[in-house]
This record gives C-alpha cells, structure tokens and sequence, in this order.
C-alpha cells in the first residue's frame, strides 16, 4: 500500500513543478519591494536555492524517462537565462546579471548531482 502511495506522489509531482515554475516568473518578473540586506550577494544564494528545487521538481517528474534528465537540466538552465533577459531588456525595475545566471545554472547542476544520488541508491536497494 505505501508503495502505491509512494508511486502516486511521484507520478503527481509535475504539478508541484508547474507551481515552483511559475512561483518562479512571477517572483523575477514582478516588481518587489526593496529590501536592504546588509549581504550583497544574498540573492545569489536565493537564485541556487530555488533553480535548485526548479530542475529537482522537474526531474523527479520525470523519473522514469531516462533520457529526459539532460533535457530537464538543459531546459532549466535556459530557462535561467531566458528569465534574466526579460529582466534586463523588458523591465526597467530589474537588472539582468550574469551571476545570476551562474548561481542558476550551479543550482540546477546540485539538483542532477542530488537526483542522481538520490535514486542511484533506490535502485540497488
């Protein structure tokens, strides 16, 4: 019983990834208010953090398709970039930064190397 549990919530988790994806347009494209954070690059952090649980989101939903985990990351990363674009040449309230985009793309490869982890060990099990 608790494996079909288990194989039901798996199979259910694109639509968590749908939410974690749009959470993500609209908190990159919305206008926020100003925060004075006494660190400069926190939101550095923020960005891994989030194109962390991003392509984890994605990967998981797909996990049965081998072949779409390079998809899912590749598709992720330029998603990253297609985001920072709009920021930088569609608003005029925020700035496309190519850190970002690194903090992105470091965020996507620690969700392959976890995923990775993650279900290389459920496997042998």
């Amino acid at each position: 019983m608790l494996k079909r549990i288990k194989v039901l919530l798996l199979d259910k988790f694109i639509y968590f990834a749908i939410i974690i994806t749009t959470a993500i347009i609209c908190l990159s494209l919305l206008k926020l208010p100003n925060t004075n954070n006494s660190y400069s690059n926190i939101d550095k952090i923020y960005h891994l953090v989030a194109y962390f649980f991003l392509a984890i989101s994605w990967l998981i939903s797909f996990y049965k398709q081998e072949k779409s985990k390079l998809f899912v990351v590749f598709s992720c990363i330029f998603f990253g970039i297609i985001i920072e674009y709009i920021q930088s040449n569609f608003t005029s309230y925020r700035t496309g930064d190519m850190l970002d985009i690194i903090a992105n793309t470091i965020g996507v490869i620690l969700a392959l190397l976890s995923f990775n982890l993650i279900f290389k060990k459920k496997t042998i099990n």
